[in-house]
């Protein structure tokens, strides 16, 4: 019968590329871009009421490209210094000492 359990390096990518998953960078760099992409969009089509309105700015646009450029800054952050999943396989004595008998 084979052993069904995974070597201990492959259990370690499974945490490792979980912990990718749920990093908050990811969350973060995505919204923004997403966002930054609807804005940007949004102020490039504005119309000569909302830019005077806004006193002559474009503030839809600069707003929406510095949203653009900070997602995508996360995102490039993220890809750069991948997380590591913590060692799981180091004893560190926090366990209470068995009682047996």
């Amino acid at each position: 019968m084979a052993d069904e359990t995974d070597r201990p390096d492959e259990q370690a990518e499974k945490v490792s590329a979980a912990a990718r998953l749920f990093d908050v960078r990811r969350v973060i760099g995505g919204l923004f871009t997403v966002y930054g992409v609807i804005v940007t969009l949004i102020g490039a089509f504005d119309s000569p009421a909302e830019i005077h309105k806004a006193q002559g700015v474009r503030i839809n646009l600069w707003i929406g490209l510095a949203m653009l450029a900070l997602g995508l800054l996360m995102l490039l952050w993220l890809r750069l210094s991948a997380s590591l999943a913590p060692d799981t396989t180091r004893d560190t004595g926090d366990r209470p000492p068995d009682r047996a008998g």
